[in-house]
C-alpha cells in the first residue's frame, strides 16, 4: 500500500476504513460480481485510455525523463521549474476500490479538493457524480458532459444568481440549512430537489470543523421542514459532513443515527425522503438507513491525494549552526560550516525550493497536511523510490517567496543536498492545486500526466 500523508485521515486504503466501520469483506467481495458494481469492468481500461489520450508510463519513468532533460540542458530555465506528475490510473484504481467496498454509496466528487481538468475528465468518464459549490464548478462539470442529475449543488448558502444559473441548466438538487435559504430558493427555483444539511458533529474529532459554518442542529430541523412545507418546496433528503479529517469512526455512526432520525421526522411533514448524503466520510449505514434510500457521498482527497507527486528543485541552501534543535536555531545561528564528511560533524541546512506555502503547499495551512520530503535526484543520480545509506542531517525546507511563513517543514532530515538537486513529495493532489496562487510573481506548478491503470484484476 502506498504511503499516506500522516494527517490525511480520510485514508486512501478504503479496505481499512470499511473494516473500522464494520462493513464485511464478504459483502464487499460479493458485490464485485454484481453487474455495474464497477462500471464496465471489462472495457474500463480501453474506454478510459481512449477518453484521456495520455501516456501510460510509470510515475518513476516520467520523473526520470524529466530529470534526464534537466541534466542534459542545464541552462533551460523551464527544465528547472517544479512540476507535478498526475497519475490518472491512481484515480481509476481508487474508483474501482470504492465501488467494490462501498457498492451502495454513490461518489459525488468534491470538486473543490482538486479541480484539475484531467481528474474531472477521468471521473466524468467513470460516471461519478459531482459535488459543486459555485456556478463555476457547475459550469466545469457540465462542460465535461456530466448530466445535471449527477450534480449536487452542495453549498447551503448560495448566491442568488448562481441559483438561477443552476435552474437554467437543470441542476435541481441542492442543500440548505436555514429558513432564509428556503425562501430564496422558492423565489428562484421553486422546483428544486432539496436536501437539508444537519450538523453532523461538534467538530471536536475532526481537523477542520465545518460545523462552525454550516449545518442545522437536528432540534431545529422540524421548524425548517415546516417552512419548506408552507412554501410547497420538495425536500428529498438529508445530508451531513462531520468535518474534514475526522479521526473517530464513532462520529460517523452518530451522524448516521441523527440522519435516520431526521428521515423519520420528515414523514410527519409529508416528506418521504429518498436520499442520504454522508459528506466526506464513509459510515456503516445498512442497519440504520432503509434500503430504498439513495446514499451518496462527497469524497475529495480519497480520489485526488495519491494521484499527484510533486517534484521541486533546490534553488538555494544555507549551512547553519551545528547541533541545532529547532527552526529558530536554524534561522538565527548561521555559521560557516565545512562540507560534512560524516554524521558526527552535526551540520544542519536550510533548503530553499521553487514551490511553497503560497503555491502547492498551501495544504499545510488549509488542510493541516504534513509533507514529507524525499530525494529525487542528487548530483545527477536519479533516486526516486530508492533507499540511501548516506548520513542524514537536520534541515528545514522553505518556499521561494519573501514571506517568512513560507516554510514547508521545520524539522526535516535528509542526506546533504546541493543547489540543483531535487526533492519529491507523495500524496500531493488534495487541496494543493486548488488554492495555489501567484504570490510574489511565482507561477503555478505545471502538471505532467500519465495513466498507469493496467486493467481490473
Amino acid at each position: 500500500m502506498r504511503d499516506t500523508v500522516q494527517l490525511n485521515v480520510e485514508i486512501n486504503d478504503l479496505t481499512a476504513r470499511t473494516e473500522i466501520l464494520g462493513i464485511s469483506k464478504d459483502v464487499a467481495a460479493a458485490t464485485v460480481k454484481t453487474p455495474g458494481s464497477v462500471q464496465s469492468v471489462t472495457t474500463l481500461r480501453e474506454d478510459v485510455h481512449s477518453a484521456l489520450a495520455t501516456r501510460t508510463d510509470s510515475v518513476a519513468a516520467v520523473m526520470k525523463e524529466k530529470m534526464d532533460s534537466y541534466y542534459s540542458v542545464p541552462d533551460n530555465v523551464d527544465e528547472e521549474d517544479a512540476f507535478f506528475v498526475g497519475d490518472m490510473g491512481e484515480v481509476i484504481r481508487q474508483h474501482i476500490q470504492w465501488k467494490e467496498m462501498l457498492p451502495r454509496v454513490e461518489p459525488f466528487y468534491a470538486m473543490k479538493c482538486c479541480p484539475d481538468p484531467m481528474v474531472i475528465k477521468t471521473l466524468a468518464t467513470l460516471g461519478t457524480g459531482f459535488d459543486c459549490a459555485s456556478r463555476t464548478e457547475i459550469e466545469t462539470a457540465l462542460e465535461y458532459g456530466v448530466d445535471p442529475s449527477k450534480i449536487i449543488y452542495a453549498n447551503p448558502c448560495k448566491q442568488t444568481s448562481h441559483i438561477r444559473y443552476a435552474a437554467a441548466k437543470g441542476v435541481h438538487m441542492m442543500t440548505f440549512d436555514n429558513a432564509d435559504e428556503l425562501r430564496k430558493i422558492k423565489q428562484h427555483m421553486p422546483n428544486a430537489q432539496l436536501v437539508v444539511r444537519i450538523l453532523g458533529s461538534d467538530g471536536s474529532r475532526s481537523l477542520c470543523n465545518l460545523g462552525l459554518k454550516f449545518g442545522a442542529p437536528p432540534a431545529i430541523v422540524p421548524s425548517l421542514l415546516q417552512v419548506a412545507k408552507d412554501l410547497e418546496l420538495n425536500v428529498i433528503g438529508v445530508s451531513f459532513h462531520v468535518g474534514s479529517g475526522c479521526f473517530d469512526a464513532q462520529v460517523f455512526g452518530d451522524a448516521v443515527k441523527a440522519a435516520a432520525g431526521v428521515i423519520e421526522v420528515a414523514k410527519d411533514f409529508g416528506f418521504e425522503f429518498s436520499m442520504l448524503d454522508i459528506g466526506g466520510g464513509f459510515p456503516s449505514i445498512d442497519d440504520l438507513i432503509p434500503s430504498h434510500i439513495r446514499v451518496i457521498a462527497e469524497p475529495g482527497r480519497y480520489y485526488a491525494a495519491s494521484a499527484f507527486t510533486l517534484a521541486v528543485n533546490v534553488v538555494a541552501r544555507r549551512a547553519v549552526s551545528r547541533d541545532v534543535k529547532n527552526v529558530e536555531d536554524l534561522v538565527s545561528g548561521e555559521v560557516a560550516v565545512q562540507a560534512p564528511t560524516s554524521a558526527n560533524d552535526h551540520p544542519a541546512f536550510m533548503y530553499y525550493i521553487n514551490d511553497g506555502m503560497y503555491g502547492s503547499f498551501n495544504c499545510i495551512t488549509f488542510d493541516h497536511q504534513i509533507c514529507t520530503p524525499r530525494v529525487l535526484a542528487k548530483n545527477g543520480t536519479f533516486m526516486f523510490g530508492a533507499e540511501t545509506t548516506e548520513p542524514e542531517y537536520p534541515c528545514s525546507i522553505w518556499g521561494p517567496t519573501c514571506d517568512s511563513i513560507d516554510c514547508i517543514t521545520k524539522e526535516g532530515s535528509l542526506p546533504e543536498l546541493n543547489v540543483g538537486d531535487w526533492m519529491y513529495f507523495d500524496n500531493m493532489g488534495a487541496y494543493t492545486l486548488a488554492a495555489a496562487s501567484r504570490f510574489n510573481g511565482f507561477k503555478k506548478t505545471v502538471i505532467l500526466y500519465t495513466n498507469t491503470y493496467k486493467g481490473h484484476n
